[in-house]
């Protein structure tokens, strides 16, 4: 029997997920909500407020789907797995995610550092304050050295991460975020020693008991060449990281991922999903900064690429409790991508620029839908971040050839990407190519 699948989310990385099950011999429908023009390839696009958990059940009883895959953060963390599981009408559909306290992995920074602490897993020293507590924060600070780390304890669109170098400066934005700058989301903020070295994404799947590592990734963040500028969702990324050797992920496997999976199990926290951990490796010791609960964006698109395993027969093992009987393939090609976007990004941007060019593409370059829309008039841009031209070749360099001739037929107005992506992966010459 074949398996209706639902995704979750508009982005980049749902149409990467769309475009890798649509491989799988196993699947019935493909269902995405609310989906954009690049998942509507793979998948039947579905209006939908994610917020909206009953809307969502009317959508899997409607399409008869048994599997959920969530895509974006907040649907976890506001507790759609345990929605899911306490509904007798759903108990027949699986939610690829954890439940709403293992997404506190995410959902909460205090939470995250102090998991780690009680698991003994490698991080930056830390300590969190509340609203009533500001002086005290204040005094804190003056005992560490800059540059000063301060997070919003909860989900900030990305943005609740401030990292400065002047003390009076960090002072004031402690008790501005306070204050309600994020808005509940820095109702308590974390400060944290700053953490100097090389950050690398790792990603791995469990079933509470087992996990299996999925490839490695390296995303650029910041908006202009040489990672300056503004910080924004991800500009690029490319996988494998280089610096990430085998002697190196061990010592990850063995520091990070297993004891994560071990503290899950040991404190009952039920968690059937995908974990993306950021982290810094700091002289060749790696360092936890971040964990997500779900598939990072734009390091899907590199991700998945790589992944020769079909994702719905590894999904379909997840959700059975049988992860451990998976034997992951990864392909020993580069991936690389390079996100387009619109200009004025991570700031204010205009919207509705009609798209040319994406016909032109073809070969070994991939097209991933971000922030576009369908009109009359053909595909328009919707958001900051536009497109993502995925490329994967033998070497890095034929990989970035392609990936970047790609990127350069496509036009719209204000057109925006940067051109050195991978580049400083193979300046250091740690990648043959």
């Amino acid at each position: 029997m074949k398996t209706n699948v639902l995704i979750l989310g508009s982005g980049g990385r749902e149409h990467a997920i769309a475009w890798k099950l649509k491989q799988s011999p196993l699947l019935g429908q493909l269902y995405c909500a609310p989906g954009n023009p690049g998942t509507a390839l793979h998948a039947v696009n579905l209006s939908v407020d994610l917020s909206d958990f009953e809307e969502i059940k009317r959508l899997v009883l409607k399409y008869d789907t048994s599997m959920v895959v969530v895509g974006p953060e907040e649907p976890l963390v506001r507790g759609i797995v345990d929605y899911f599981s306490m509904d007798k009408e759903l108990s027949h559909c699986f939610v690829v995610g954890p439940s709403q306290a293992g997404a506190q992995l995410e959902g909460s920074k205090d939470f995250a550092k102090s998991f780690m602490n009680r698991h003994h897993i490698p991080t930056a020293a830390y300590r969190s304050f509340t609203v009533e507590q500001i002086n005290e924060g204040i005094t804190f600070l003056k005992t560490m050295s800059p540059p000063y780390v301060l997070k919003a304890d909860g989900l900030a669109a990305g943005k609740g991460v401030v990292i400065l170098s002047d003390l009076n400066e960090a002072a004031q934005e402690l008790r501005a975020m306070l204050e309600g700058k994020f808005g509940a989301a820095g109702n308590r903020v974390v400060i944290e020693e700053y953490l100097s070295g090389i950050e690398l994404s790792v990603f791995f799947i469990t079933d509470g008991k087992s996990y299996k590592l999925l490839p490695n990734a390296k995303d650029y963040k910041r908006i202009g060449d040489g990672d300056t500028g503004l910080n924004t969702g991800g500009m690029g990324a490319v996988s494998p990281v280089p610096f990430a050797d085998q002697t190196f992920m061990k010592k990850v496997e063995e520091r990070i991922v297993a004891p994560t999976v071990a503290g899950l199990q040991k404190e009952g926290i039920d968690y059937k999903g995908f974990v993306f951990v950021g982290i810094m490796n700091c002289c060749g010791d790696p360092y936890v900064i971040e964990y997500n609960v779900r598939l990072g964006d734009p390091e899907t698109e590199v991700v998945l690429p790589r992944l020769k395993n079909d994702l719905l027969a590894l999904l379909l093992s997840l959700s059975q409790g049988k992860l451990a009987l998976e034997e992951l393939v990864v392909s020993p090609e580069y991936a690389i991508t390079v996100v387009i976007a619109s200009e004025g990004y991570p700031q204010t941007v205009q919207k509705g620029y009609l798209i040319e060019g994406l016909d032109q593409v073809q070969g070994d370059a991939i097209v991933f839908h971000a922030g576009t829309k369908c009109v009359d008039k053909g595909i328009v841009t919707s958001g900051g971040r536009v497109l993502a031209v995925t490329a994967t070749g033998p070497s890095l360099a034929q990989a970035l050839e392609i990936a970047y001739g790609s990127v350069g037929l496509i036009r719209f107005k204000g057109v925006y990407y940067r051109k050195d992506i991978g580049n400083d992966v193979m300046k250091k010459g740690e990648l043959n190519g």
